[in-house]
Formats: structure tokens, sequence, C-alpha cells
């Protein structure tokens, strides 16, 4: 992959990650929707982490007990950190996710 197409792809990606919440959440106006919905679609790390954040998202909706808010603002620290690539596998031992 050339690297114009390699940075193209990054900027997309970035693009759809800040607004991925919103699209799980159905926020979206429909013409980004439809964009985020193909993004996703094409891009496997995409894919995937909105299949993370959903199957999050659902495992919550299920819990019965109210969830500690700090393990919540880890949780989206750690998915805003994979986005951008800088997770390590220790910080996931470390926060415990």
């Amino acid at each position: 992959m050339s690297i114009f197409r390699q940075a193209t792809s990054r900027m997309r990606c970035l693009k759809t990650m800040r607004v991925l919440q919103e699209y799980l959440d159905g926020h979206l106006d429909e013409v980004s929707s439809r964009r985020v919905a193909l993004h996703l679609e094409e891009c496997r790390r995409c894919g995937l982490e909105a299949s993370v954040y959903s199957e999050i998202k659902a495992a919550l909706r299920r819990k019965e007990r109210p969830v500690d808010p700090d393990t919540l603002d880890r949780l989206r620290r750690f998915g805003e950190a994979l986005a951008v690539g800088n997770a390590t596998p220790g910080e996931i031992r470390e926060n415990g996710v």
C-alpha cells in the first residue's frame, strides 16, 4: 500500500473513531451514518472496534447493578488509546480491562 493510501486510510479511521459512539447510539445524520457504516465494512480494525463497543454496551444494559463511573472512564480512555494505537498489553493488565 502506498504511503498516500495509508495516510488517507488512517484519516478515515480517525474520523470514524471520533463519531463512533454517536453512530452506535443512532445520533448521526443519515449521510454521516452511511459513511461510517461503509468504513466499518471496509476496515477490519474499525469494524472490530465497533463490535467491541457494541458488546460492552449490550453487557452494560444487561447488568443489574450500577456500573462504577471510574470503570467506565477507564474503559473509555482505553478505547480511545486503542483507536489511536497507543494501548499496550501492560495497560490492559494495569487497568484491569
